[in-house]
């Protein structure tokens, strides 16, 4: 559903409009009337970089604009990049748990994850130290884990693996911290050995087909909020083409498949999670929820 947006004290009405149906065109993603001032302060460096005074400038030069550069600059400026190390402690930890029994009732297959919007890479890299320290990534085994966002600039940031000393404290234990980080000139830098463990890969879901191979469990949190309802039926069809039968999907707080999708269902054996339709199959072993 289109969303007239009001005019800010940079930019007319057209202006907002046309950035926001250009966000929603690239990515997918929506801007609620009353979040349109994320426009106006997302796009500010850009602006400045530029030597734009108004958006409705900036506007001016994304119709002139022919290689399309500028338009990745706007998008990936207004894509919601928050994120943090062991966001929803708890979650992980069913996460990592619910690996181990994937993996316990596929011994000889090497279980696959896919981290779906994986922002500046805190998630994926709290997921491999989660693993890592209950012994699950040693060996030709070990979990494969494949990280994906759609922008470029996290990207380049999730595998570089550089954080702030905010970035490195909002989630992550000094135990973990100083187990698996560097300090360097006031920045916190990821271990090699710890990076290497994740494949990042840039990938948009709503019109990329999913990456290749299936997965055993497919993290997509706090993706879905951003999309219309159209859209989040469209990325449940494209998740649903890259699991095994069985594999589980875990979703954000806020975000359910029911209505959306019949390719999912709630997980009997993990509270909060929903599985992949399959045959008739005994149920993952697990303990208590």
């Amino acid at each position: 559903m289109k969303v007239s947006l009001t005019p800010s004290a940079s930019g007319s009405s057209s202006a907002m409009n046309m950035i926001a149906a250009l966000l929603e065109q690239r990515a997918g993603q929506q801007i609620a009337a009353n979040r349109a001032w994320r426009i106006e302060t997302a796009l500010k460096p850009l602006l400045r970089t530029r030597g734009l005074k108004t958006l409705d400038e900036l506007v001016a030069q994304l119709i002139a604009s022919r290689t399309g550069e500028l338009g990745d600059q706007v998008v990936d400026a207004l894509l919601n990049q928050e994120t943090s190390f062991f966001r929803d402690a708890a979650v992980l930890d069913m996460v990592a748990e619910a690996a181990r029994a994937l993996q316990a009732a596929n011994p000889d297959r090497r279980l696959r994850i896919w981290s779906a919007g994986c922002s500046t890479g805190q998630e994926p890299l709290s997921l491999a130290m989660l693993l890592a320290e209950k012994g699950m990534m040693d060996g030709a085994l070990a979990p494969e884990i494949v990280a994906t966002d759609i922008s470029p600039a996290a990207l380049s940031r999730a595998r570089a693996g550089r954080y702030s000393q905010f970035e490195i404290q909002r989630g992550l234990p000094v135990r973990r911290m100083m187990q698996w980080f560097d300090s360097t000139g006031g920045d916190w830098v990821a271990k090699p050995e710890l990076v290497r463990r994740i494949q990042f890969r840039q990938h948009n879901l709503t019109a990329d087909c999913a990456p290749p191979g299936r997965f055993d469990m497919i993290l997509c949190r706090n993706v879905m909020l951003y999309f219309s309802t159209a859209v989040r039926r469209q990325v449940f069809d494209i998740l649903s083409s890259a699991v095994r039968p069985g594999a589980l999907l875990v979703l954000g707080a806020g975000e359910t498949v029911i209505d959306l999708t019949e390719h999912f269902s709630p997980s009997p054996a993990f509270r909060g999670f929903y599985a992949a339709a399959q045959p008739d199959a005994p149920p993952l072993a697990t303990g208590t929820h």
